[in-house]
């Protein structure tokens, strides 16, 4: 168990305790962080006062949820490659539906967005191949937390610097993708 695993498990100890006791699986936790997060696809546009709110407690509910899944499994045990597989999955949908969201409410432009969930879904799929290969990586981009953070800041404070922001993360994740591809494609 790494460092950062570590924490996580001592910080929700009690809560999975708690979930153990209820009968709560990873599974479900991982399930109910895909509603919420694609929740947030639902009510991010709503013309209702409090939509906004809503989707943001929703998205945050999403990341709380994705935080505690592994933990939960470590902790019961069940901790194996399909519950990492569906959990990666399920990030990913996350990811996809609130970029296209964005999109939709021209929260981000179309190219930066595209290109942003382009590069994203390449280095999740090439994470996972070279998982399975056996090819270790020195370091991994998966940036979704600092945007799903700055998507509020973006709203209220400063229109337009998702954009920005999602360009920062454009380019290091297509050079991962690129050395990914090598990396893999080396390894066959």
């Amino acid at each position: 168990m790494d460092v950062s695993q570590s924490r996580r498990h001592q910080i929700f100890l009690p809560l999975l305790k708690w979930f153990a006791i209820q009968g709560i699986t990873p599974n479900h936790l991982t399930l109910l962080s895909l509603l919420c997060g694609i929740g947030f696809c639902f009510t991010f546009g709503q013309s209702w006062e409090a939509a906004r709110l809503v989707s943001f407690g929703l998205l945050f509910l999403h990341v709380l949820l994705d935080g505690i899944d592994g933990p939960l499994a470590r902790f019961q045990g069940t901790a194996g490659n399909r519950g990492s597989f569906t959990d990666t999955t399920s990030d990913q949908l996350v990811v996809a539906f609130t970029t296209i969201t964005l999109i939709h409410y021209d929260v981000i432009n179309v190219v930066t967005g595209g290109l942003y969930l382009f590069f994203y879904t390449l280095v999740v799929v090439f994470a996972m191949i070279r998982c399975s290969l056996a090819i270790p990586y020195s370091w991994l981009v998966r940036p979704r937390f600092f945007v799903y953070a700055w998507i509020p800041i973006d709203v209220y404070f400063l229109p337009g610097t998702l954009n920005y922001l999602l360009w920062l993360f454009v380019l290091p994740l297509a050079w991962k993708s690129i050395t990914g591809f090598y990396k893999i494609r080396k390894k066959l």
